[in-house]
């Protein structure tokens, strides 16, 4: 049985970490294994596949091991529920293994003891960790930013940085403040930031998932502004240019627009650059700390 769980654990990895969804999904299956076994297809999987408890029963499960509910909230993921099916299969939905009750369940305890200690490291990770040379400018520290979060942020860093720097330029305004994959549809907004007659959507992508949600804005009369890495932007644009909006929206790289207003509220404020940005980090591990359980994802300066 460990075997069996730290084989499948090696199979899920990818690009060289195994996802909180995949250890949270892992955790579902072995608990209810421990109630049931053998189970059928129809006792793990919902009508749409997924599986059962993943979502609103993940809590308790967390609870009942011993891990912190900030861990996760829900195991939602597509991948996840593969990642589930893929354990099920290879436990054979627990005919491989022993028929006796005590040993079924100390093997199964047993591996649930690996997929938490998977857990507590996830949860143990540092937070993003940034120096800045003070004779460089404000572009290149923002740059840094973000290659620091590449491959850890999943578009998260991006955002909460935006809207760090939104509620630091609009104090009067209530910039709003979601987790990062919170769907507009699910959320009833316009795009991240809706704002003052301007939507502002951010994508650690190329756009492709924000280009409809722009020419939504467009036809209820909002201006759609999209922030992708500078790398993406030329792709950006030619999925508006595709989609007939490109001259009537906005698109800016991420590290230019943010670069951009370091350099303005330094100016409006009279401070300078290493203040300014400081300021909006700080913000940004305020606002990330309400909303998100990944908290590896703070940023601390050295």
């Amino acid at each position: 049985m460990p075997k069996i769980v730290t084989g499948w654990l090696k199979s899920r990895i990818r690009g060289k970490s195994i996802s909180r969804n995949t250890i949270a999904v892992g955790l579902v299956v072995l608990d209810r294994l421990r109630s049931k076994s053998p189970l059928s297809e129809g006792d793990i999987f919902s009508i749409g596949g997924e599986i059962k408890g993943a979502r609103s029963g993940l809590p308790a499960i967390l609870d009942k091991y011993g891990i912190p509910r900030r861990f996760l909230k829900e195991a939602t993921t597509r991948q996840a529920s593969h990642d589930g099916a893929k354990l099920l299969m290879d436990l054979k939905f627990g005919k491989a293994l022993p028929a006796s009750s005590e040993l079924r369940d100390a093997q199964l305890k047993t591996g649930i003891e690996l997929l938490k200690q998977e857990a507590l490291g996830w949860l143990a990770r540092e937070p993003i960790k940034v120096s800045f040379d003070r004779q460089l400018s404000p572009s290149t520290w923002i740059i840094s930013i973000l290659q620091k979060a590449k491959g850890k942020s999943g578009g998260k860093v991006e955002q909460h940085l935006v809207g760090a720097k939104l509620a630091q330029r609009h104090r009067s305004c209530d910039v709003p403040n979601f987790p990062g994959h919170a769907g507009d549809l699910q959320t009833g907004r316009s795009g991240d930031f809706p704002l003052k007659g301007v939507s502002y959507h951010v994508t650690a992508t190329d756009g492709k998932e924000a280009i409809p949600r722009c020419k939504e804005n467009l036809e209820s009369g909002v201006h759609p502004v999209l922030l992708v890495p500078r790398e993406f932007v030329a792709k950006a644009l030619l999925r508006a240019e595709l989609e007939g909006i490109a001259a009537r929206m906005t698109v800016l790289s991420i590290e230019d627009f943010l670069a951009q207003n370091v350099i303005e509220l330094a100016t409006e404020s009279n401070t300078d650059f290493f203040t300014t940005i400081k300021g909006i980090i700080e913000e940004y591990n305020r606002r990330l700390e309400k909303v998100e359980t990944d908290l590896s994802l703070k940023i601390e300066i050295q």
